[in-house]
C-alpha cells in the first residue's frame, strides 16, 4: 500500500522542491518570459496601428494611382507613335542606303565584267599571235626543206622590196 500513498516526507521534499523550483522560475525566468510577452504585444499593436495607416495611405495613394495611370497611358501612346515614325524612317533610310549600296555594287560589276572582257581579248589575241608565227614558221619550215627552195624564197623577197 505504500505506493498508492504517499509517505509524508516524501510530500514535504516534493513540495520544498517545487517551492524553491518556482522561486527560481519565479526570479529568473517569469520576468523575462513576462517582458517578452509585453513587448510582443506592443510590438503587434504597433503592427497593427501602422497597418491601419497604411491602409488609409494606400486608399490616398489608390486615387493618385488613377491620374498616374492615366497620363502614362497617354504618353505611352506618344512613345508609340513617335517609335513608329522613326521606324518608318530607318526603314526608309535603309531602304535607300540599300538601292544605292546596290547601284554602285551593279556598276562596279559592270566595270569589272568589262575590265575582265578586255583582259580575256588582249590574252586571246596574244595567244593568236602566238599561234600564228607558230604556223607560219612550220610551213616555212615545210615550204623551205630544201636549200634551193630558201634560196628562191629569199630572191622573191628581195625582188618585192625592191618593187616597193
Amino acid at each position: 500500500m505504500e505506493l498508492v500513498t504517499p509517505g509524508i516526507g516524501l510530500i514535504f521534499w516534493t513540495t520544498l522542491i517545487f517551492l524553491i523550483v518556482l522561486l527560481i522560475l519565479k526570479t529568473f525566468a517569469w520576468k523575462p518570459i513576462l517582458n517578452a510577452v509585453k513587448t510582443r504585444e506592443d510590438s503587434i499593436k504597433g503592427a497593427l496601428n501602422a497597418a491601419e495607416k497604411a491602409k488609409s495611405d494606400m486608399l490616398k495613394l489608390q486615387a493618385g494611382n488613377e491620374k498616374i495611370l492615366q497620363e502614362a497611358k497617354v504618353e505611352k501612346e506618344a512613345i508609340i507613335r513617335e517609335a513608329r515614325d522613326i521606324r518608318e524612317t530607318i526603314i526608309n533610310e535603309a531602304k535607300e542606303r540599300t538601292k544605292e549600296e546596290t547601284l554602285k555594287m551593279i556598276e562596279a560589276a559592270k566595270v569589272k565584267i568589262e575590265n575582265q572582257k578586255l583582259a580575256a581579248i588582249e590574252q586571246i589575241k596574244e595567244q593568236i599571235t602566238v599561234l600564228s608565227f607558230d604556223i607560219a614558221e612550220k610551213i616555212l619550215r615545210e615550204k623551205l626543206s630544201s636549200e634551193k627552195e630558201q634560196k628562191e624564197y629569199i630572191n622573191r623577197m628581195i625582188d618585192d622590196l625592191r618593187l616597193n
